[in-house]
């Protein structure tokens, strides 16, 4: 990950940075791939409240491929302007979050456990997106480019919901829920 913005061909186009840094949530100095991860949390939570679940699948699936593809398309452009995977481009967290809350889709109960899975599930992907095992970190090394860039959070994003469901199913969202009730 490049730390510096080295504009190795002037000026980045505004929209490529727009989009690449999440709104401008990149340019946040301390830890903006976290803080983007977490406004994409907030938005499917707000999508969550505001429409009925087949909607919400829609709607998550619609962010999820459509953020993996413009995030190559812009991450591909941005790299030419600020270097290969510089720290302000986080639509990769945008995606990565998007892809760990579909293990919150079809919740049968009440919106709680839908909310809880889905901030587990951004968590695991932030620690796993950040420690980088089982193939995140080859992916992040060998892959270059826009598409580098998204699939090792794609790859997190998959373990986070691995581990989310696996959390589901043993109930302990339901369990940690009582025992604070």
């Amino acid at each position: 990950m490049s730390n510096n913005n080295n504009h190795q061909l002037g000026e980045a186009p505004w929209l490529h940075v727009i989009i690449s840094t999440g709104l401008g949530v990149g340019f946040w100095p301390w830890g903006p791939g976290t803080l983007g991860g977490f406004v994409a949390l907030l938005i499917w939570i707000a999508l969550y409240f505001a429409l009925s679940p087949m909607w919400l699948a829609i709607a998550t699936v619609l962010l999820v491929v459509g953020t993996l593809f413009v995030g190559v398309w812009t991450d591909n452009v941005m790299e030419r302007y600020w270097g290969e995977d510089p720290r302000t481009v986080i639509i990769d967290e945008y995606f990565g979050t998007w892809v760990a809350t579909l293990a919150a889709l079809f919740v049968d109960g009440p919106s709680y456990v839908a909310v809880s899975l889905a901030t587990i599930g951004f968590v695991l992907f932030r620690v796993i997106d950040i420690t980088k095992p089982l193939g995140c970190r080859w992916v992040d090394r060998h892959i270059h480019g826009g598409w580098g860039c998204m699939l090792d959070d794609a790859l997190a994003g998959f373990y986070a919901i691995c581990l989310t469901l696996i959390i589901r199913y043993a109930g302990l969202v339901e369990y940690v829920h009582d025992l604070l009730s």
